[in-house]
């Protein structure tokens, strides 16, 4: 019986440093924002390397749906799926999540629009995804009648390995050590926009600890970081706690 994991993300959190975690895992594939391709064909939006991310993706979100609740191809018994909330388009409809085993990866509103804002200039409220998963999360417990795994990434960054084997407890898997460490480098299963946006990733080899920033927003972007803080306040009373 095939795990498949949909861990539920923004940008600018440690979301493929998780996916780097999961994959070094010898029972695990890993796929990398399957609906990337999708969300850029239908918005528009001038992403680096926009028109390979389409080509290498596709845009038929059905499809892309389909394949998720199917098996990995090597056939391995776990399929994590790297997913981002903002991909997730009002077109798009909802219930083939429910076949999936939902998890939600948050990060303080302020960090996360900071740090997006030093690689994409006119970021948007909507570039973050907030409100995308505060929404989905009421969805998965709505219809499914339980309560999904919330990780904070502060909470984890303090304690990595606690919160994997804590997280590996909920989802019914054993923790494997080799998920606290993994060589350097590009693989495979990243996305082809990783040029664009994982140089650290390809550096790390593990987690990166934890550093309580508070940072200095401009005006246009504390805007954003206050419109997103009621959405993460929705997940954060949830989170995951080792």
């Amino acid at each position: 019986m095939t795990l498949r994991i949909a861990m539920w993300s923004g940008p600018r959190n440690i979301s493929t440093a998780m996916m780097r975690s999961f994959e070094n895992r010898p029972d695990t594939e890993v796929w990398d924002e399957p609906f990337y391709g999708h969300y850029l064909h239908r918005t528009g939006i001038p992403h680096p390397g926009a028109d390979e991310v389409i080509a290498d993706q596709g845009t038929d979100w059905k499809d892309i749906a389909r394949r998720c609740l199917g098996d990995p191809p090597g056939g391995s018994p776990v399929f994590y799926q790297k997913q981002m909330t903002m991909h997730l388009l009002p077109e798009m409809e909802r219930d083939w999540i429910r076949g999936l085993t939902n998890c939600f990866l948050i990060r303080r509103p302020d960090q996360v629009v900071a740090s997006y804002g030093r690689v994409r200039p006119d970021v948007t409220f909507g570039d973050v995804g907030f409100r995308q998963q505060a929404e989905l999360f009421d969805y998965v417990i709505k219809t499914t009648g339980t309560l999904p795994l919330v990780i904070d990434s502060a909470d984890f960054l303090r304690n990595p390995e606690a919160m994997l084997e804590a997280m590996c407890d909920r989802l019914g898997i054993a923790f494997r050590t080799e998920m606290i460490s993994w060589p350097a480098g590009q693989r495979e299963s990243d996305g082809v926009w990783g040029r664009h946006w994982y140089d650290a990733v390809w550096r790390s080899t593990t987690f990166e600890p934890y550093r309580d920033k508070s940072p200095k927003l401009p005006p246009e972007l504390r805007a954003i970081a206050e419109e997103a803080e009621p959405f993460y306040q929705v997940l954060y009373p949830h989170r995951l706690v080792a």
